[in-house]
């Protein structure tokens, strides 16, 4: 036997899960995660997306850009403001800066403590920003365009 036909492929070292691992796996994922396209398309849809959106940043990014209509909230200041901002009875969807920023997880953590329902936006504001979503800074309004790594250009929504 060839050396080369003993050599598992990096992917295939550690076997995929059974399929109804994965399936729970992937379940679960969604539960505690949304992705910033789906928050735009239900806040852009007519009537109450069922959710509120809270920026877990501090002023300084705040005012730098965030969401329309998000809440802000320092993770910080989640366990002694939360319950003045927030109804318990109303789902919270968590965003910092992006993918390198735990912010959103931490801020989601001390909100499920305090007995919320929480979800954790992927991708946070910078994806919020580079898919080419409106968004607000301490001067007014501000869009840019789409970033075609991040979202099709010129279409309404990836199709995932």
């Amino acid at each position: 036997m060839s050396t080369s036909a003993a050599v598992v492929n990096p992917v295939l070292r550690v076997a995929p899960a059974a399929p109804a691992e994965a399936a729970a796996y992937f379940r679960a994922s969604l539960v505690f995660h949304a992705d910033v396209s789906d928050v735009a398309a239900a806040l852009a849809a007519d009537g109450d997306p069922g959710f509120v959106v809270l920026d877990s940043r501090s002023t300084e990014a705040w005012d730098q850009g965030h969401i329309p209509g998000a809440v802000h909230l320092p993770t910080a200041l989640v366990p002694e403001q939360a319950e003045q901002l927030l109804d318990k009875n109303v789902p919270v969807v968590t965003y910092c800066w992006g993918p390198g920023c735990n912010g959103a997880t931490r801020s989601a953590l001390a909100l499920a403590e305090l007995g919320y329902q929480v979800k954790e936006m992927l991708g946070g504001f910078e994806y919020w920003a580079r898919e080419g979503f409106a968004f607000e800074t301490w001067e007014g309004a501000e869009r840019r365009d789409a970033d075609p790594l991040t979202a099709p250009v010129g279409a309404e929504n990836c199709g995932c």
